[in-house]
């Protein structure tokens, strides 16, 4: 922890000399939702429901229905025989009315309310499909964001290493003009200081890719300086609850299901409603009458669609079937869960430890690169033997700060894989 905590302090002195531009990962987070293209389908998808649930409410307003018919027949129906002092007229073989019927819903059995809540599940499973899209962005963050904070830590030991080049390397061109070393010794030293140059126009061309990739997530112009905050480091519990939005897509999806079921149950049952059917025609409702006049009906009626009883048992059996199949999807997302984080649990540990050597190694190989300097300065070794200690020490602490900013990452992606 005391060594995060040293890294931490490099990291910002490093950055201090380049940037003013501080940006930390939970801001990455919130812009790469803000760009997310699928979110902004969250916002579609919750206005698609609203108007859904409203039309199948506009259920319950009076349904109006308006017929108009002409017709032509061959025959009418007739009195076959004749009153004393009664004449009855026969009537027209032509035909005509319009007719306007409302009808009013009192009980619907349940449908309507039935249909909403569907809806309203629907759009829960939409919402968390495209949440569980955007763990793979926060995902991609991760390993860009800390991909950046590697190369930042690589180009300020590639600076420190430098310099101690170059000091060695002032010493030598003194002791070259003195006649005390060869130059071959210092053409050494010139060599390496080029080629730690090199390195650090790789290490910064990469880091610029990184950024730009950053700044296409995130949808902001990330231009040099930037300087990348480090996440606060965390105690992490073997036995965290897991809280995923794929829990909540199962949930709404047995929702989801439930409701089914209650249409189901809604088909069954009986409706009632009132109905008025007004119209004007020829011939009206006294079939005696044969001449145009308005007319109505009005009454309640009551309906039980019984056919809907055949399939009723087979579709429960289906909702179940579907219930179970979503509790299977869910016990086996748990288990690959567990899976994953107990291997992100092995990954901190292990890069705990490693972290923990390379502490140790560092301070060897800095006391060996110490001697092999002085060693070097005053002609006891060359410069290939001062070289070879002085890039062991190089490499002990690109180790640490691979493993360090490794472990900062596992950290992270143990976090987005129990959801926290």
């Amino acid at each position: 922890m005391k060594k995060l905590k040293l890294l931490a302090v490099l990291f910002f002195i490093g950055g201090s000399n380049f940037a003013q531009h501080v940006l930390t990962l939970e801001e990455c987070y919130s812009k790469g939702r803000e760009n997310f293209p699928l979110i902004k389908q969250k916002q579609y998808v919750e206005m698609s429901r609203q108007y859904n649930v409203s039309n199948i409410w506009k259920g319950y307003l009076p349904q109006i229905t308006l017929n108009s018919q002409a017709t032509y027949q061959s025959d009418v129906t007739s009195i076959p025989f004749s009153l004393p002092g009664m004449k009855i007229e026969p009537l027209s073989k032509d035909q005509y009315k319009t007719v306007a019927d409302v009808s009013q819903v009192i009980y619907d059995g349940g449908i309507m309310s039935s249909q909403a809540s569907i809806q309203k599940a629907g759009a829960e499973v939409d919402d968390y499909k495209i949440e569980i899209e955007f763990i793979k962005v926060k995902e991609r963050i991760n390993q860009i964001y800390f991909g950046i904070l590697l190369f930042d830590q690589q180009l300020l030991q590639t600076d420190l290493i430098k310099k101690d080049l170059q000091a060695s390397l002032d010493k030598m061109t003194v002791a070259l003009a003195n006649g005390t070393v060869s130059g071959s010794n210092v053409d050494v030293l010139k060599a390496e200081v080029l080629k730690i140059s090199q390195r650090e126009i790789e290490l910064k061309s990469s880091r610029k890719s990184f950024i730009d990739m950053l700044g296409l997530l995130i949808n902001q112009n990330l231009d040099e300086p930037l300087t990348l905050k480090l996440p606060g480091i965390q105690k992490l519990f073997k036995r965290e609850v897991v809280s995923r939005p794929e829990l909540e897509l199962f949930s709404s999806q047995k929702k989801l299901i439930d409701q089914q079921s209650d249409l189901s149950l809604a088909k069954i049952l009986p409706k009632a409603s009132l109905f008025l059917q007004g119209g004007y025609g020829k011939p009206t409702l006294n079939m005696l009458k044969n001449n145009f006049d308005w007319y109505y009906v009005t009454g309640a009626r009551l309906t039980w669609q019984l056919s809907n009883l055949y399939t009723y048992g087979n579709e429960s059996e289906v909702n179940e079937l579907n219930k179970k199949s979503v509790e299977a999807q869910k016990e086996t997302f748990l288990l690959n869960t567990k899976i994953t984080t107990q291997q992100f649990i092995n990954e901190i540990e292990k890069l705990n430890e490693l972290v923990k050597v390379d502490e140790e190694i560092i301070s060897m190989r800095t006391s060996i690169k110490n001697s092999a300097q002085s060693q070097f300065e005053n002609g006891i070794i060359t410069s290939n033997d001062y070289l070879r200690e002085l890039n062991a020490e190089d490499q002990a602490k690109q180790n640490l700060a691979m493993h360090t900013i490794q472990l900062l990452l596992a950290q992270q992606n143990y976090k987005l894989a129990i959801g926290n």
